[in-house]
């Protein structure tokens, strides 16, 4: 029984192409969920929608059934993670449960469940959040988690940046409505300072609309004083974000080098320290090659440190 829990919560998670079952899992929840979202898109159009109803209602419910399927599975098969800090099975199942995996698990099938509850109601809302199914791929995919723990690793940095875009914004919008607000043109774009802040977000985030633009010379001024702004706060953010990337890439590189030198001490690596290697390696998304270069490196430097020693040895 153990075993078995054991081996599908290792199919249902992220596997690489030497486990068969666990990588065709992978591949098969991933496109059924990319089909699922150009089905809730093709839904969208009213002719494909009127044309095809019975067809998409069928695939949203064999999605759905599926869906349903794979979170209790997972709930069920979570008992066997022994990765996971909990003492018991009830634990570890609440961790996932309320996890942010197992929130979205649970998010991607409840608006189809909902919809089924609540016929003839406008629900068009519950159909496009199905769009949530998205985040599933996070399952095997470590995106979203590698943003968030690069920006946390950078956060004051980060927060920095924020704040000096709420200076600009705010410093901008001021000055922005004093100068526009008594033209007729822009009495009502401009008629308080919340108002124009969206004039001041827009031209600050490089975007641009072109709906609302000043029109004294006073005003103009202060837009582009505003864009220019913009254009470095934008370009702050991003070479942060960038920065915070590869110095998370560096750190993780650091702390495999590490643990492929500890595991070399010896002078062999044992199939104990190789699992361990290799799974270090697949979490910190570091490709077979790169690993073999830092392997190679680290051997080289040890014989170099060898040969050192051995002369050393021979002159004393």
């Amino acid at each position: 029984m153990e075993l078995s829990r054991r081996r599908i919560f290792q199919i249902l998670n992220k596997g690489d192409r030497t486990d068969a079952a666990s990588y065709g899992c992978d591949i098969f929840l991933t496109t059924l969920i990319l089909l699922n979202l150009l089905a809730v898109c093709l839904e969208s159009l009213e002719g494909i929608r009127l044309a095809y109803q019975t067809e998409l209602e069928l695939f949203e419910n064999i999605s759905v059934l599926i869906f349903v399927l794979e979170y209790l599975l997972r709930v069920w098969s979570v008992a066997s993670d022994e990765k996971n800090l909990a003492k018991d099975s009830a634990g570890r199942r609440a961790s996932y449960i309320f996890s942010f995996h197992g929130i979205i698990d649970l998010a991607a099938i409840l608006p189809s469940i909902l919809q089924a509850l609540m016929p003839g109601a406008d629900l068009r809302w519950l159909r496009v959040l199905r769009l949530v199914r998205l985040l599933k791929i996070s399952h095997y995919s470590t995106a979203l988690e590698d943003l968030f723990s690069a920006i946390y690793a950078e956060r004051q940095s980060f927060v920095a940046a924020i704040y000096l875009m709420a200076i600009a914004l705010f410093l901008s919008s001021s000055m922005m409505y004093i100068a526009e607000s008594g033209t007729p043109e822009n009495a009502e774009n401009f008629k308080s300072i919340p108002h124009t802040m969206w004039w001041s977000l827009i031209t600050l985030t490089t975007v641009g609309y072109g709906d609302v633009s000043p029109v004294t010379g006073l005003g103009k001024i202060i837009g582009s004083i505003t864009a220019l702004m913009g254009v470095c706060a934008v370009a702050l953010l991003t070479g942060i974000v960038a920065s915070a990337f590869s110095n998370q890439m560096a750190r993780r590189e650091a702390i495999f080098e590490a643990e492929i030198t500890a595991a070399m001490a010896d002078g062999i690596i044992d199939e104990d320290e190789a699992e361990h290697l290799e799974d270090l390696r697949g979490r910190f998304k570091i490709t077979e090659e790169h690993a073999q270069a830092i392997f190679d490196n680290i051997q080289e430097q040890q014989e170099v440190e060898q040969i050192i020693d051995e002369r050393d040895s021979a002159k004393d």
